[in-house]
């Protein structure tokens, strides 16, 4: 019989601690950083590509924004991604999320809204790299705008790091929707519009604007903790 020395079994039994450890933390992955399997492409033409375990978005003039959605739609939960953004360029995380197959009227205290076919909107955790530094500000896409914005909060503002991987994280439960950027508070608010959707990347759209076009940004370990 072949004897297994102490030392190889306690790393065996370390590494065996730690996968159960991420297995029962409760998160599991949205994106298995090989394939865009489990996502679908709505609204424009931006494009998208898996490269180094990371989803990429890409700047296309002459389309409005684009949104690589889930299939499936979730309402309370924590999501945790990274990205990294060109510095250029605007971009966003959506959640709570969605989009009709035909052009849509509703009405919302006494205002319609009218949506275009396919044509994404909802809850979107922002992605700012400008000198305004609103990443992590929730704003409501294609529909009424600022729900809150960082104006009031300089730490969560000062949080961003530019031309580097950040992390966010997004909380819904009922009618809490609370965000953060590497681990510091950002928005935090109540809103019961939408209670279920589908989370999204966004390209935000350049117009005609062929120099800004090829601009990326990037995604990763995107996951998922559906609350009960």
């Amino acid at each position: 019989m072949k004897l297994t020395s102490p030392g190889i079994v306690g790393g065996l039994l370390g590494l065996a601690l730690v996968c159960a450890h991420s297995q029962d933390d409760g998160f599991v992955p949205l994106f298995d950083g090989k394939s865009l399997a489990g996502w679908e492409q709505h609204s424009g033409k931006a494009e998208y590509r898996v490269e180094d375990g990371a989803v990429v978005g890409k700047t296309v003039a002459g389309t409005g924004n684009s949104f690589l959605c889930t299939t499936k739609k979730y309402g309370d939960f924590i999501l945790e991604l990274e990205f990294k953004v060109d510095p250029s360029m605007n971009s966003g995380v959506q959640f709570r999320s969605l989009f009709y197959d035909k052009d849509t009227e509703l009405t919302n205290n006494g205002k319609t809204m009218k949506f275009a076919a396919d044509r994404v909107h909802g809850y979107q955790f922002e992605i700012d790299p400008s000198a305004r530094a609103w990443t992590a500000g929730v704003y409501d896409e294609g529909r009424r705008g600022w729900l809150f914005n960082l104006e009031k909060n300089e730490a969560a503002r000062k949080a961003f790091k530019q031309g580097d991987w950040n992390q966010a994280r997004i909380e819904c439960k009922g009618g809490s929707i609370k965000t953060f950027l590497n681990g510091v508070p950002a928005a935090d608010f109540e809103d019961t519009l939408t209670a279920s959707g589908v989370i999204a990347l966004q390209v935000h759209g350049i117009g005609k604007k062929t120099e800004s076009a090829g601009k990326e940004v990037r995604w990763r370990n995107i996951r998922i903790k559906e609350l009960k």
